[in-house]
């Protein structure tokens, strides 16, 4: 490594450490982690998707004329502390999609913006651990004019989407357990056809979108420089029709699946502030979805605006 080299790394550290030196984490809308007042969590991610199987219906195959099917996604994500116990989320993906086989072209473009708002309501000692509740309100709406029903290959699904979750947690030592439930209104969207075909004949090139509810259950262990954690969450659609047999898939289908995964989060004890995060996921089980292997990977900063070397309120567990 030259020297040049050496002396540019060393200054980002030295500038990174005198932005904040005070412990403190990455936060998501799906974990119970907070940042405290007038704290910045900002960074990057990248997931990767891929599927060859697929059920039609409950019937699993694959499809020679797809061939594998990926996705990459680039996500921007922010969270800012307006208290210790009120935060904000915003994020925004890029993603692109593709095929190996067949005459289907992949799509590539920014997909929807979501917005969250997150609470932490109740946080309390329960036996000789904490226990913890999380209301949290999401907004997600398309940022461009991609194509709804391209699927499998469309980016999303071009609906403006309305979310509540409740989110419980309790920590006990360096180990926690979280569940949660989220329910999410899809408002109707608009394709390009003026008729299609569900389980009848529709003239109209309006679609209705049943709505969606998760359930979601993390476990493992947290300490002040490392999370490692196990996932299950189940999706489910509520109302939707299956794939017709050797059809493509449309976007009002019922579309359930149940996956497992694990993730990473670590914050270097020698920037603090800075963590890097990595996991991976599988589908276990689904409806009308594919088999789908998942890897991400990201790294998020916290800026403190407090002017403080203290951090205030609660950064995490």
């Amino acid at each position: 490594m030259s020297k040049r080299i050496l002396k540019h790394i060393v200054l980002i550290c030295t500038i990174l450490l005198v932005l904040n030196n005070s412990l403190l984490y990455a936060q998501t809308d799906e974990d119970a982690i907070m940042m405290a007042k007038k704290q910045l969590c900002v960074g990057g991610t990248y997931n990767y998707s891929s599927w060859k199987n697929y059920w039609e219906g409950t019937l699993k195959r694959n499809n020679l004329n797809l061939g594998t099917v990926s996705s990459n996604m680039y996500a921007v994500m922010g969270t800012y502390g307006i208290t210790d116990k009120l935060n904000v989320l915003v994020g925004l993906p890029y993603v692109t999609t593709k095929a190996t086989a067949g005459t289907l072209h992949g799509q590539h473009g920014l997909q929807d913006m979501s917005l969250w708002v997150k609470w932490l309501a109740v946080e309390k000692d329960l036996g000789k651990g904490t226990f913890s509740t999380y209301l949290l309100g999401g907004i997600s709406f398309p940022t461009s004019n991609y194509i709804a029903d391209y699927l499998p290959l469309s980016i999303g699904m071009h609906s403006t989407n309305l979310s509540g979750r409740l989110m419980l947690d309790y920590q006990l030592g360096k180990f926690f357990a979280t569940a949660s439930g989220t329910y999410i209104y899809r408002n109707n969207i608009t394709i390009d056809q003026t008729a299609y075909y569900t389980t009848e004949q529709i003239n109209s090139n309006k679609v209705f979108m049943p709505d969606m509810a998760t359930e979601q259950l993390r476990t493992g262990y947290r300490s002040s420089h490392l999370i490692a954690e196990a996932i299950l969450t189940n999706m489910n659609t509520l109302g939707g029709f299956d794939i017709r047999r050797n059809d493509m898939p449309f976007p009002s289908n019922k579309m359930n699946s149940t996956t497992a995964a694990v993730n990473i989060k670590w914050t270097l004890k020698w920037v603090p502030g800075l963590s890097l995060i990595g996991g991976g996921g599988y589908t276990l089980a689904g409806r009308n979805v594919g088999q789908a292997t998942m890897f991400n990977a990201g790294v998020f900063y916290i800026l403190d605006f407090n002017h403080s070397d203290k951090t205030k309120g609660k950064s995490s567990k």
